[in-house]
């Protein structure tokens, strides 16, 4: 299969740090929409190396992130993380199992009430 690449375009990610070397900011923008820079306070890049088969990760968050906010971070990206897994593999059982854990994070998190 031949991928052939039609348009690039470029994400940009700032981290600006603090006295200790420690992200204090984290801006990102897009080409696209180069004028539109978000600032976050945390962020998981996971890129797959075709060649080793490895994953390479980046994982920053800022010092005034909270942990109430963490778990509402971790809660989205394990659901979304979940849904991309079936998406991609249609592999129900381990994606069903993977969003039984994520109800049981967002419940252990107070993000979900319990039972719902």
């Amino acid at each position: 299969m031949e991928n052939s690449v039609k348009k690039s375009s470029f994400i940009h990610i700032r981290v600006g740090l603090d006295e200790q070397d420690y992200p204090a900011e984290i801006e990102w923008h897009s080409d696209e929409n180069p004028s539109e820079k978000q600032l976050c306070k945390a962020m998981l890049l996971s890129l797959f190396d075709a060649e080793n088969r490895e994953t390479v990760k980046i994982d920053l968050w800022t010092s005034d992130m909270q942990v109430m906010e963490m778990d509402r971070f971790f809660f989205q990206t394990l659901r979304a993380m979940a849904d991309t897994y079936h998406k991609a593999t249609r592999n129900h059982k381990l994606a069903s199992a993977m969003q039984q854990f994520v109800q049981y994070f967002g419940e252990e998190t107070e993000i979900l009430p319990k039972g719902e």
